[in-house]
């Protein structure tokens, strides 16, 4: 069966259709990262407190900012320590509380 111009024209369009679909798919893969972080997020975008992307100096900050967060020793006062005896104040419901039977 040769080829008539009409058949020529077709598959000329599939293949123009197809390079353009390749073409979107790899440049959206690129631009997805920047264009989703501009979302608000009443329409579906990231919350707020999200943490930078990786990769980025921002993420390289924020990283640094939390592991100085984590080094830094913790300030308790008396009645946050672990194991310090509850105020007077929770007493009744501590005991309360401590006077049930473990659940087995």
């Amino acid at each position: 069966m040769p080829l008539t111009p009409r058949h020529l024209t077709l598959l000329l369009v599939a293949a123009l259709l197809a390079c353009g679909l390749g073409g979107c798919a790899s440049i959206n893969e690129k631009l997805t990262n920047g264009v989703v972080d501009t979302i608000p997020q009443w329409a579906g975008g990231l919350p707020s407190g999200v943490p930078p992307r990786r990769g980025t100096p921002e993420y390289d900050a924020y990283m640094q900012e939390r592991e100085r967060k984590r080094l830094e020793p913790a300030v308790a006062t008396e009645s946050s320590k672990p194991g310090s005896p509850p105020s007077s104040a929770s007493n009744a419901s501590a005991s309360s509380a401590m006077a049930l039977d473990p659940v087995h």
